[in-house]
């Protein structure tokens, strides 16, 4: 027996999902795992490749690493062409700029430091900083974000910065979609209706994006919302993932710090018995 024992919670990563289950399992739970994304690397990378020979050869005053998996990808696509340490090497030589503590960490363990973090993952703080900052004709390099969706209340950070008059290099290295095979969320959001959830855990803005579409997209989003507005907990791993449920009203979640295993144990301290 243990705290989470009778509890059912849904996961809905898809990177490090089995670990995070084995967290809450030991505590008792039962866990459900839908993944709501899925991430892909660029179909067609002669862009990204072209980009990193642009950043080796000259060096960027500036560098933006949105997500932690984006810049993970994009050193391992530069090992496969042969250039990673090149362009480890480039980067070393810009000012380096992380837009949350996930992209923090993959900077710090290919073994580069940040200058600058925002407390949250959020683009619009970035985009404050460096105007107070002045970019006025600064070469910034900005690792795109992936996609976004009507449900997340976040800007463009490369329109953003060029806006406020930057020269701005895009990074792109992957894309999210939603899961082709619609039917294990549609299972999960009946189970939710259902109140057979006790907790819905996400870990990014689009995978709670993806959920939402989904209801939408099958008339159950009124009813999705008024789960989550009263028995099923929807809880975050940061202020960023929950956004698009805090713009619908939702109440939600958040351990204190934007981690995995801080969400694990604030998962067992909210609902263990």
């Amino acid at each position: 027996m243990g705290p989470l024992t009778g509890k059912t919670i849904a996961l809905t990563a898809e990177r490090r999902a089995e670990e995070f289950a084995t967290l809450l399992e030991r505590r008792g739970a039962e866990t459900i795992h839908v993944p709501a994304i899925h991430v892909l690397p660029l179909l067609d990378d002669s862009v990204l490749q072209e980009k990193t020979a642009g950043i080796i050869d000259e060096p960027p005053e500036l560098v933006v690493i949105s997500t932690g998996v984006g810049f993970r990808g994009w050193l391992d696509a530069a090992e496969g062409w042969g250039n990673r340490t090149e362009l480890l090497a480039a980067l070393g030589a810009s000012r380096i700029i992380a837009r949350g503590p996930k992209a923090r960490g993959a900077i710090r363990g290919s073994g580069l430091r940040e200058v600058w973090s925002p407390a949250t993952e959020a683009s619009q703080e970035v985009a404050d900083h460096l105007e107070a900052e002045g970019i006025v004709g600064v070469d910034v390099a900005v690792q795109l974000h992936g996609t976004i969706t009507e449900w997340e209340p976040t800007i463009h950070l490369a329109q953003s910065l060029a806006r406020l008059g930057a020269d701005v290099r895009e990074i792109p290295v992957y894309r999210w979609i939603r899961p082709s095979d619609q039917q294990p969320l549609i299972d999960l959001l009946a189970r939710i209706l259902d109140h057979e959830v006790d907790a819905v855990t996400f870990t990014s803005a689009p995978a709670v994006a993806s959920l939402l579409s989904t209801a939408k997209d099958n008339g159950l989003l009124d009813e999705f919302l008024e789960a989550l507005r009263g028995p099923v907990a929807a809880i975050c791993v940061g202020p960023v993932t929950s956004a698009p449920l805090d713009a619908l009203g939702v109440p939600t979640r958040m351990p204190e710090r934007a981690r995995l295993g801080s969400l694990a144990k604030y998962v067992v301290d909210e609902l263990g018995d």
